[in-house]
């Protein structure tokens, strides 16, 4: 308690006005606010646990709903392993608008781009950081990045459930969330707990998507289940949210974001290209 009292008592002036830390705060919630209210809807894509390819589905489905006209942002808030400046094919540092605001990365006329391996000189550099300064670097993110006016910003955030999920969805109130899993039990058990965690936190959810799912031989056309099947639908169903829909398993989907360039763009023929259409329509519709 006296420690509480001593930290007020220093963050106010002896006339009561606000310290200097706290008009800073405050400019940037006002920097957030302004920002966030030319953003038509915001989608958070998770997982609860890596490797589920949660990063490459928020990659293609950013591509995906600029390629029919929406005007659309991508940030990646995954401090610690960033991918899509990898599976986008950015190179460089972002710029400086005329106002000192961050510009994306302009992927297309109507994709925008934001990730934390823009902002590094060396891609390989480990970003060692507590709690709060991750939770500042995401505000930033959103407060301090020449957005614009946007239909969609989707945010690929790490997986689990810690900090960085928690500051994306306090500093975005009124964000929903896209759950992303494999059909395999141990992937299907974390899931689970990120959608308790929706639950938990308020977070609507507009949906589940199954990933790594059946994909057809390219030689015989047989029907291969790498990781099982039907998993994800029999979740969505026992957790009571909709199901979006199945993702095939596909080595081109690997390639294409080694190559910088997402797979919907790239082969549109492809089946994931082809059934993630289809989600990006049920996600349309949704939200």
């Amino acid at each position: 308690m006296i420690h509480d009292s001593m930290d007020s008592a220093k963050k106010k002036t002896s006339c009561g006005m606000a310290s200097p830390a706290e008009k800073q705060q405050q400019q940037m919630q006002d920097m957030m606010q302004e920002t966030l209210s030319k953003i038509k809807n915001k989608i958070f894509v998770m997982s609860g646990k890596g490797g589920v390819g949660k990063s490459s589905i928020a990659a293609n489905l950013a591509t995906g709903l600029a390629d029919k006209g929406f005007k659309t942002g991508l940030m990646d808030v995954d401090l610690h392993g960033p991918s899509i400046a990898t599976i986008m094919g950015l190179d460089g540092m972002l710029g400086i608008s005329p106002n000192r605001k961050l510009l994306p990365y302009k992927y297309s006329d109507n994709l925008g781009v934001v990730s934390m391996q823009s902002l590094m000189q060396d891609a390989d550099q480990a970003v060692i950081w507590r709690g709060p300064a991750k939770a500042g670097m995401i505000q930033q993110f959103v407060g301090q990045v020449e957005w614009g006016n946007l239909d969609f910003l989707i945010i690929d955030a790490p997986p689990g459930t810690g900090d960085e999920p928690l500051t994306v969805v306090q500093t975005i109130r009124d964000a929903k969330a896209v759950v992303v899993t494999t059909p395999q039990e141990v992937a299907l058990s974390d899931v689970r707990k990120s959608i308790n965690f929706c639950e938990t936190v308020k977070l609507p959810v507009v949906g589940l998507i199954e990933n790594m799912g059946p994909f057809k031989c390219p030689g015989c056309d047989h029907v291969i289940a790498l990781f099982k099947s039907g998993g994800g639908a029999k979740t969505a169903e026992a957790m009571n949210i909709p199901f979006l829909g199945t993702l095939p398993f596909s080595p081109a989907v690997v390639i294409a974001s080694d190559d910088g360039t997402p797979i919907i763009t790239k082969d549109r023929a492809n089946d994931f290209s082809v059934a993630l259409d289809k989600i990006i329509g049920n996600i349309v519709k949704s939200v």
